[in-house]
């Protein structure tokens, strides 16, 4: 077990020391201030705004900032739905893959352009080289720039005084993307691509297999199958309607690529079904660190930019503290469930699940990575809205698999996505800061502004957006009777897919129980709905926060003023964070993980 801790204690500390330096390089890019890489990429820059015909000057309102937010998304959204619908007539398709069905199309664009990266599809089988790098791909870093874009809008909103303008949300984009997302993706696309991560435009390869393996003609393996002259023999009898099969397909592609964005961008889309669990798309100890390390890396990060760019660096760190409290808790509980493992384990002799020398539980997790690393993942990629795996959530123990599920459910905020972390958590910022204010009769501030009635309201909205859309889309599914055939489990485990579903839709996370089959028409559009609103919704709210805020005056601390940077607002905000998650799903979870929790000890 103290191997164990070592592993997460060493993650942690990398991922802070990563951080650190590289949300001051973050703060200086969004800044227009100047960076090593700025002789190489200004040009660029500049060619673009030239070509586009973008006024990099130009200061816009909240509604042209919105609007410019939206219509960006929206043009994403019809383009990558028309390229998955139309593939099998386009290049880049060696295994001419047939186009999509038209609700699993518009699933998978509203999934990518609201940086979920929800998937109902194998990637493998299903998209054509030209749909996962000119679609999936780009999408991966628009979506993840919008959320930056609009969280810098925040910010500034937060630090202007008297003033209309949030900035440009097309200078914004793009220097998220030219000086951040692109150069960090490729540091880490060579990094897996030398552990043996996939990259090529060849076709799939068909290969021998080191031993063959006998099939039923449905395709299933036949287990303890003895093979002579082609037969296929079980216990000394003949099965005449088996199959051998020597050879076998290895989909190859633009894997490496499109791993480094989703993880740097928290999408989270595998290129593989399996996700980061296949050995093509994550197969070493040290491709596991780089990709694990890189899904909460932008997002630590821009804790560090927020205090340099209100020029308070304690203000970040205060935010910064709150987000790591929750995420170390959490981490904690799920390690502890994990390491424990079931009782249906621990009393069977049969059973060896031993890690460290402890009992654990080792099922729907990869040998090669263990229990601590498949731990780290799940409990960061449910932080982050990331949403990629490289265990099956499905297979954790209940209190294991609730708490990523609590995670998505209190709006990804523990950290979260790139840009939308942090402004979901500036929300319960500004909505601790109302709550402190009413305990002591004070007009409530935050960074010297007043927060009056229009701010409260968009900052509840902020909050609770994902709430509203999780447990709208998932009370339409579960009175739906269809919805039961898509289940992997009965009572309450199945229940516990169903909100893990929608819990990973509204948190615009992604990742899956695995068991559930959320490929037909009526989940498609729910899910892609319930994907749009929350994300789309919220962030309309903080731009509108953004625009009320540029637009006042500053106000002087006095003695009375609550200070925002001290241990008692981080503890205040933690607080508000777990309150506002437990009262909405409370029910919800105490009806799936919690009664399986009491069935499998009772």
């Amino acid at each position: 077990m103290s191997n164990s801790i070592l592993q997460y204690v060493f993650y942690l500390v990398i991922l802070v020391a990563l951080a650190i330096p590289l949300g001051k390089y973050i703060s200086k890019v969004m800044n227009g201030e100047k960076v090593f890489l700025s002789k190489i990429m200004l040009p660029v820059e500049n060619f673009i705004y030239k070509v586009l015909k973008i006024k990099k000057d130009e200061e816009m309102g909240f509604k042209k900032y919105a609007i410019s937010a939206l219509a960006f998304s929206a043009f994403g959204l019809i383009f990558l739905f028309v390229i998955q619908c139309a593939q099998k007539f386009l290049p880049l398709n060696p295994e001419g893959i047939s186009g999509m069905s038209w609700d699993l199309s518009f699933n998978t664009a509203a999934s990518f352009v609201t940086n979920t990266n929800w998937q109902a599809y194998s990637g493998e089988s299903q998209l054509s080289y030209l749909s996962q790098a000119l679609g999936l791909t780009v999408q991966n870093f628009t979506s993840a720039a919008t959320g930056m874009a609009v969280l810098y809008a925040l910010v500034r909103g937060l630090m202007k005084v008297k003033s209309k303008g949030l900035g440009n949300f097309f200078v914004d984009v793009t220097r998220s993307i030219l000086y951040v997302l692109i150069p960090l993706s490729l540091v880490v696309t060579i990094g897996i691509a030398s552990q043996g991560v996939v990259q090529t435009f060849k076709g799939h390869e068909e290969v021998s297999l080191l031993e063959p393996v006998a099939v039923t003609t449905e395709g299933e393996i036949i287990e303890n199958a003895k093979i002579q002259d082609n037969k296929v023999y079980v216990n000394g009898e003949q099965i005449k309607d088996a199959e051998v099969v020597t050879k076998q397909i290895v989909p190859l592609g633009m894997a490496a690529s499109q791993v480094a964005i989703k993880q740097l961008g928290t999408n989270g889309g595998g290129y593989y079904g399996v996700n980061s669990a296949h050995p093509l798309e994550n197969p070493t100890p040290f491709s596991n660190m780089l990709e694990m390390l890189s899904l909460l890396l932008i997002p630590v990060a821009l804790c560090f930019a927020f205090g340099r760019d209100i020029k308070n660096k304690k203000q970040g760190i205060a935010i910064f503290m709150a987000m790591f409290i929750l995420l170390v808790g959490f981490m904690g509980i799920t390690a502890y469930s994990e390491h424990a493992s079931t009782p249906a384990f621990t009393s069977n002799p049969a059973v060896s699940t031993s890690v460290d020398g402890q009992i654990g539980n080792m099922e729907g997790k990869e040998t090669r990575f263990g229990i601590a690393s498949s731990v780290t993942w799940a409990s960061w990629t449910t932080a982050a809205s990331n949403g990629s795996v490289n265990s099956m959530h499905d297979s954790y123990t209940p209190i294991g698999g609730m708490i990523p599920m609590l995670q998505m459910q209190l709006g990804e905020v523990v950290f979260g996505g790139v840009g939308c972390g942090l402004y979901g958590m500036l929300g319960f910022a500004i909505l601790a800061v109302f709550v402190a204010g009413l305990m002591v009769g004070r007009t409530p501030e935050f960074l010297g502004k007043k927060i009056e009635p229009f701010e409260m309201r968009m900052a509840v909205l902020v909050c609770l957006a994902t709430p509203i859309a999780i447990l709208i889309g998932s009370f339409l599914a579960t009175i739906l009777p269809s919805t039961a055939d898509s289940l992997n489990n009965a009572g309450a485990h199945g229940l516990s897919e169903v909100i893990y579903a929608f819990s990973s839709a509204g948190g615009n996370n992604g990742s899956a129980f695995a068991g559930f089959n959320a490929n037909t028409p009526f989940l498609n559009v729910n899910l892609g709905f319930v994907m749009l609103f929350a994300r789309f919704v919220q962030m309309t709210a903080c731009l509108a926060i953004a625009g009320s805020l540029a637009k006042k005056k500053k106000i002087a601390v006095t003695a009375g003023t609550l200070s925002t940077s001290n241990a008692m607002f981080v503890f205040l905000l933690v607080l508000m964070v777990l309150i506002v998650g437990a009262l909405s799903f409370f029910p919800a979870l105490a009806l799936g993980p919690i009664a399986e929790f009491f069935e499998m000890i009772i």
